[in-house]
């Protein structure tokens, strides 16, 4: 055994499936034999009642053979049991048994048996009272100061403290204020009730306070009448303890001493004087589960027994941690008893019933090891064997899979395939919509396993309203070269048409490994596009609709019953100049081909549903004609952008994000006027003397209906947000479709643009659209869309994203993002690719208003000095240059230019002055220093120039 590990003497499991707590368990000499020595008294919530007489165990024996004394089966469950003197004209010891409805005192005798089997004990009872309320706990002691009798006071589940002077009642008090019951403990040092309230206060209460205040049986009358009888009750003393308390103990001392009250809360212990004063604070680290406080050898401390959820049984001398000792199980109760072998052993009481007499300390080791016996080393087995365990580690070295490795082939394959034609029975939960059948189709997935794999998982997503029969799939493990197939269906499932019509199947799985043979967590996405007639269906088309919109090609128009042969079926439209589609859930639109032009034509009467049909003709087109084998093939969109038309789709769905918070704070403000109400009539009914409600009732039921009809609005409101936002998805899908037909932009840029404009999903209380698009929006805008290579050095804010105010400065920053990408502007992550375009640098150049040129002035002027610095100019030229840095950017051009004068006419002068030398036919080191002094004037005047530009030009 380990030095820190509690030392078993006697020990018993009892009986299987029964519950026990901190009032389970207690020690005394019950059946009065006058030795001394305790008993140990155990009952459970299953009504058992057990009585043992521990002994060491002596070989041969089972450990707890022999010791237990008595088995009684109650017909309630047992809450607590305690061994006091509570029955008048006796001084022996009685066993007082609590029941929910009951208390029972019962005396315990043994008679010597006359044959080997041993003593018999009985167990008789006394006296019993039927209790009037539910009981939680009970404490008893010498109430009021008596001598040689114990009086018992039993705690309510609704407050009430019950006292009873042995075999007769004596009378009941409600604690004030009271809301759930908390431990209970008397101090016969000053004859006060301490407990714990529901405030996470300790109380405490006088007896003489307590025998003079109002009767708890009369109360109910004397509100009616209007009457008082006896004192209001107030504690004598309280306490904030901050915390809710487990336990309550008061050490026996002598009655000259000032007493400790000792108590155990959740993740601090606490030591009161019987005034209500701290005396000391422990703070601990752990989860305790019970404690007793017992008498030390030393003057004027206290040792403590604590035991813990980690199964420890800690010993402290007031703060001081004295020792630790393990134990088997979790200790609820714990308590210090003397045995005829042993005196001041640990008895512990586990929930599931595990009782244990235990000491702490060791026990001398007599064993000696044997000597072992020298053998030689066969030194060529060892060195055989270190080859093989380093071929082991080299080989797992080398074949680390523990993360897992990219493959070219992985070990799930996931393929998911439409169905061409939609369902027969449609799964739809609504029937129709606008008096148009909702339809479905269904979509079989096929899971193939090119090696064994485990707890394999698939999710299914679509994007609202449509919905999957099912989305998630639990699935067998697959083996080597194995293969399943599911299948569900989806349809729409709201009044609005989706943004997109392609769903995502993530597949989740392990991949066992020689390493690993749990497996390796990896996942396999798939995605399937659905058809365009699971929202729409064929219409006759219109003539006249609000928003239209016109493709380009360079290809001959083709017929539209070829584009869209599954809408072609009304008898006009053979000629395929015009088709009409019916959304579901939206409004009619008509697509329109030219006979004379290569345009196409498609109008709605609501802006955002034109985007699927107009995605689907795009596609379809580039499909049509790659298949006839034309390489060059292109569309194109003549402008202008719709963004008026976009706009106000986008304040639609910021009105709902404002009307949002608006509901949440009124919803707030309702439900603390709920509360407040709520408190206000509790403390009423609580009040011992009646008062009138002043129509608080009435106050409530009608906050009750505001807070319910102000939920059901924000309700409906979240779901009109949900809508909005789809709505702004499809318009944000065909604004960047738009833009990349407008300029040509390849798949790397619409890429980037449709992360630009569409960051997040979904909208969430802490980040939504508008303010995630704009910090988007602003990063291109001084990025790969700057007005010049200087901006370029100007990076995006870390500010943390809040709701802006209004969309006036998103809506700026969009038709800036437009107008600099209709100017030429490239879109691009890499810092090589951000040069401006000339069209781009001419429109700075005009004086192109931006709405973040504040932003982007200070970095410039950063970014010029960093220039000068690389180009090593003296630190003279660089302290002028600082100060010239308050002049605008046309005051330094002609600085420039004056600059690459002075070096043209510094050149021409010193090659007229080597002529001259020449011809005087000058020394080489007299023309070296004529040659520094002329270059140094030079200099000078490139300087003075620097200075002053004007002057230069001059």
């Amino acid at each position: 055994m380990s030095l820190f590990k509690a030392r078993d003497w006697w020990s018993a499991v009892l009986a299987e499936g029964e519950e026990f707590d901190q009032g389970c368990l207690c020690v005394g000499d019950v059946d009065n034999t006058g030795s001394g020595y305790d008993k140990v008294v155990v009952g459970s919530y299953m009504g058992m009642l057990r009585v043992f007489a521990p002994h060491a165990s002596h070989p041969g024996e089972g450990p707890a053979a022999g010791a237990q004394l008595l088995e009684v089966q109650m017909q309630d469950p047992i809450i607590q049991v305690e061994v006091g003197k509570f029955v008048s004209c006796s001084e022996l010891l009685h066993l007082a048994v609590l029941h929910p409805r009951k208390l029972s005192v019962y005396a315990m005798s043994g008679v010597a048996g006359n044959v080997e089997h041993g003593d018999q004990y009985q167990l008789r009872l006394v006296y019993e009272h039927n209790l009037q309320r539910t009981a939680c706990n009970m404490t008893f002691g010498p109430f009021g100061g008596v001598t040689g009798h114990h009086f018992i006071c039993v705690q309510s589940m609704d407050g009430v403290l019950t006292f009873f002077e042995q075999d007769s009642y004596a009378f009941g008090r409600f604690l004030p204020a009271f809301l759930l019951p908390g431990p209970l403990c008397y101090c016969a040092r000053t004859d006060a009730f301490i407990t714990v309230s529901s405030t996470r206060q300790v109380e405490c209460y006088r007896y003489e306070t307590l025998a003079v205040a109002m009767d708890a049986d009369t109360r109910q009358d004397l509100e009616q009448r209007g009457k008082s009888s006896g004192k209001r009750l107030t504690a004598d003393w309280t306490l904030v303890l901050g915390e809710q308390a487990l336990d309550i103990c008061v050490p026996s001392t002598s009655p000259s001493a000032t007493s400790s009250i000792f108590v155990l809360g959740e993740r601090n212990l606490f030591c009161l004087l019987d005034n209500g004063q701290i005396r000391f604070m422990k703070k601990l680290e752990y989860s305790p589960s019970c404690f007793l406080p017992y008498a030390s050898v030393a003057e004027g401390v206290t040792n403590l027994l604590l035991g813990n959820h980690n199964n420890m049984l800690l010993v402290y001398q007031d703060t001081t941690l004295k020792w630790a000792a393990q134990l088997n199980s979790t200790p609820v109760a714990v308590r210090v008893a003397n045995f005829p072998e042993l005196k001041g052993l640990v008895v512990t009481l586990s929930a599931k019933g595990h009782l244990l007499c235990s000491y702490m300390g060791t026990d001398p080791s007599f064993f000696t090891a044997p000597k072992v016996d020298a053998r030689e080393v066969n030194y060529e087995e060892v060195d055989a064997e270190m080859k093989a365990l380093q071929k082991v580690i080299r080989r797992a070295t080398k074949n680390q899979d523990i993360i897992p490795r990219p493959e070219t082939e992985a070990d799930l394959t996931v393929i998911a395939t439409v169905s061409p034609t939609l369902d027969d029975v449609s799964q739809a939960l609504i029937p129709e919509m606008n008096g148009i059948a909702v339809p479905s189709v269904t979509v079989k997935i096929r899971v193939s396993s090119r090696s064994a794999v485990q707890s394999p998982k698939m999710s299914v997503c679509v994007q609202p309203p449509l919905m999957a029969t099912q989305d998630q799939f639990v699935l067998e493990s697959l083996g080597s070269v194995s293969q399943l197939t599911v299948a569900f269906s989806v349809f729409l499932n709201g009044h609005y048409t989706p943004a997109d019509l392609t769903g995502h199947i993530a597949v989740t799985y392990s991949s066992p490994t020689e390493l690993n043979p749990v497996g390796v967590p990896r996942v396999i996405q798939c995605k399937f596009a659905l058809p365009l007639l699971l929202v729409c269906c064929p219409s006759q088309a219109s003539k006249n609709a609000k928003y239209k919109i016109t493709v380009d090609t360079n290809q001959p128009p083709v017929s539209l019953s070829e584009v869209f042969p599954e809408f072609a079926r009304m008898p006009e439209d053979k000629e395929g100049s015009a088709l009409g589609f019916q959304l579901v859930a939206g409004a009619r639109l008509t697509a329109l081909a030219s006979r004379s032009s290569q345009r196409y034509r498609i109008q709605s009467e609501t802006f955002e549903d034109i985007w699927l049909v107009a995605k689907e003709l795009v596609q379809r087109l580039n499909q049509h004609f790659t298949k006839l084998g034309v390489k060059d093939f292109h569309s194109s969109f003549s402008g202008p952008i719709p963004l008026p038309e976009y706009f106000d789709i986008m304040d639609h769905h910021f009105e709902l994000r404002l009307t949002a918070g608006r509901y949440e704070d009124l919803l707030s403000e309702r439900a603390v006027q709920f509360r407040a109400v709520q408190r206000r009539l509790l403390t009423r009914f609580k009040d011992k003397t009646p008062a009138p409600l002043h129509n608080l009732d009435t106050l409530m039921e009608g906050t009750y209906r505001q807070v319910m009809a102000l939920a059901d609005t924000a309700e409906a409101n979240r779901a009109a947000l949900v809508e909005a936002f789809s709505r702004l998805r499809s318009s944000t899908h065909l604004l960047i479709l738009l833009l990349s037909l407008w300029q040509g932009l390849g798949t790397e840029q619409t890429a980037i643009l449709d992360a630009t404009l569409l960051p997040v999903l979904q909208d969430t209380p802490q980040l939504g659209w508008e303010e995630s698009v704009d910090a988007a929006v602003s990063h291109l805008l001084r990025t790969c869309l700057s007005r010049s290579p200087k901006d370029q050095a100007i990076a995006l804010s870390t500010t943390q994203l809040s709701m802006p105010k209004d969309t006036s400065r998103l809506k700026k920053h969009i038709a800036l993002l437009c107008d600099r990408i209709g100017k030429g502007g490239r879109l691009s992550l890499s810092s090589e690719a951000n040069t401006p375009t000339p069209v781009m640098m001419q429109a700075a150049s005009e004086g192109v208003p931006e709405p973040i040129a504040e932003e982007e002035e200070e970095p410039t002027l950063h970014q010029e000095a960093t220039a000068r610095l690389l180009k090593k100019n003296p630190p003279s030229k660089k302290v002028r240059r600082k100060t010239d840095s308050s002049k605008d950017t046309k005051e330094k051009q002609p600085g420039k230019e004056s600059l690459r004068e002075s070096r043209e006419s510094k050149m021409e002068e010193e090659q007229e002055e080597e002529e001259r030398r020449m011809r005087k036919g000058q020394s080489g080191g007299e023309a070296a220093k004529e040659k520094t002094r002329v270059s140094k004037k030079a200099s000078d005047k490139a300087k003075d120039k620097r200075r002053d530009p004007e002057a230069g030009e001059g």
